[in-house]
């Protein structure tokens, strides 16, 4: 058994610190959220506590749900170099992340040809587990993707400079060495460049419905009723395979350095030790796969806007952000800056305004982050703010689920799913009811209700709200 949350906020709770716990455990969200939190993910978040060189406490956003090892949302900062570093922590689909396009076109004046941009892109960009293009990539020109990410297909011609200034980390994590990635994990890889992946991955046409902060609007290039794309997929088969390699590495190499965790998902090692940093320059080099499969996808979906629409309607790169990394970055500890290791496992970076680590435009206002909702639902854009120290400028990555994707398919049909999405005025794509079932609203919490406690937190501040038009489903 373990101790409840008990609330010493308006939006955060925390189980304190007992038995080998190394630290508190706290989680961001309303009685509500906490409520439909399963007890499993409560105690997922309570093992991360556990890891050696943990800073301050183990964090749960307010999309927390269980996953392997730590749940869904959480957040977590090891101190460089002792700390550890965990594959468990980033996730199996290393660098999932958003990214929005924004268009200079209106609902209204797409309204008539809806259907037929969503067919075109879901023509253009496949989706679905292990699903790819018929081209392969070479081995050598995967090690180029995995070496210099985004800017090595802008350099061929998929993309314009625009998409390396707007990415997370210019779309590029340097640290990133190929030669630590396997070869299986190239394989896997060599076709699915420029593809969604299965599960809660979409291609979504949205428009603005709401804008709350125009200014701030204004310097994102968004405005009411505004015609965006959002994207949401991440390093398809080669992430998985490569989380899935060292994992058996890092657990494997546990003993040598004391380690003890409770949970073998959790394996850990010393950031500053050889398997430590094998894998963080193999991590490197997925999250760089990441961001070029997503800016691969921008090139298959402005293609096909293009098509349609033509070349005086271009779409831009809003921003890309990516919710399971682990990155090297600068925290305030007690009024000293230091060096940690931020894990986010389902979160977002979320940095304040005058952060350096974000694009010069964007310092005034805060970075972009983009929360999507469940298929169907409402998403939303924010922007970071100096209140979110204490989370490691860290937000959620979405709504959450409140239900497995087992219970969604005992209970929801997806064909009539798709029929109530249509009488709302949303187009569906996608090849397989299995994938609809399991993604539909019900199965998630309240969009609403998850960023009203990061706003509550003051862990962000809302920007704008998007409706969808058309879903194009990863199956």
């Amino acid at each position: 058994m373990f101790s409840k949350p008990s609330k010493i906020g308006d939006f955060l709770w925390e189980i304190p610190q007992s038995g080998k716990m190394r630290v508190p455990a706290r989680i961001y969200g309303t009685e509500k959220i906490i409520k439909e939190t399963e007890e499993e993910a409560i105690r997922q978040i309570i093992n991360v506590t556990y890891l050696p060189g943990i800073v301050n406490y183990a964090i749960a956003m307010p999309d927390i749900h269980s996953g392997y090892g730590p749940p869904i949302g959480g957040v977590g900062a090891t101190l460089i170099p002792d700390g550890v570093i965990s594959p468990g922590f980033v996730g199996y689909d290393q660098n999932c992340g958003v990214r929005l396009l924004r268009s200079d076109l209106s609902a209204q004046e797409i309204k008539d040809r809806m259907d037929k941009i969503s067919t075109a892109i879901q023509s253009n960009v496949p989706s679905g587990l292990g699903k790819g293009r018929t081209e392969k990539m070479s081995l050598n020109e995967i090690d180029l993707v995995l070496k210099e990410g985004v800017s090595y297909l802008v350099g061929k011609g998929y993309g314009v400079a625009e998409d390396i200034i707007y990415c997370e980390e210019s779309g590029r994590m340097d640290n990133a060495d190929p030669k630590f990635v396997s070869d299986r994990a190239k394989e896997r890889g060599r076709g699915q460049l420029g593809t969604l992946g299965s599960g809660n991955h979409f291609c979504e046409i949205q428009k603005v419905v709401e804008v709350f902060d125009k200014e701030t609007a204004e310097v994102f290039g968004i405005e009411n009723d505004q015609v965006v794309i959002m994207i949401h997929t991440g390093s398809r088969g080669l992430g998985h395979q490569n989380c899935t390699d060292y994992l058996k590495i890092i657990s494997n190499a546990m003993d040598q350095y004391g380690i003890k965790v409770p949970d073998r998902e959790l394996a850990c090692v010393p950031f500053n030790s050889t398997e430590g940093s094998n894998f963080f320059a193999a991590l490197s080099a997925a999250c760089n796969f990441a961001w070029a499969n997503r800016q691969m996808i921008t090139h298959y979906v402005r293609l096909s806007w293009e098509k349609v629409f033509g070349e005086a309607h271009p779409l831009d790169l809003v921003y890309d952000v990516a919710h399971n990394i682990a990155k090297v970055e600068e925290h305030e500890i007690d009024g000293v800056k230091k060096k940690l290791l931020v894990h986010r496992k389902g979160a977002t970076r979320a940095f304040p305004p005058e952060s350096l680590e974000i694009p010069e435009r964007h310092r005034k206002t805060g970075q972009v982050v983009f929360i999507p909702g469940s298929m169907g639902d409402s998403s939303y854009i924010l922007s970071g703010v100096v209140t979110s120290n204490e989370s490691w400028h860290t937000v959620c990555h979405g709504a959450g689920r409140r239900m497995s994707r087992k219970a969604a398919l005992r209970k929801i049909d997806g064909r009539n799913l798709i029929k109530e999405l249509n009488k709302k005025g949303i187009i569906v794509k996608s090849h397989s009811l299995r994938g609809i079932a399991e993604e539909a609203p019900s199965a998630y919490k309240d969009i609403d209700e998850v960023i009203g406690s990061v706003v509550g937190a003051k862990l962000a501040k809302k920007v704008a709200k998007l409706k969808p038009l058309a879903v194009i489903k990863g199956e």
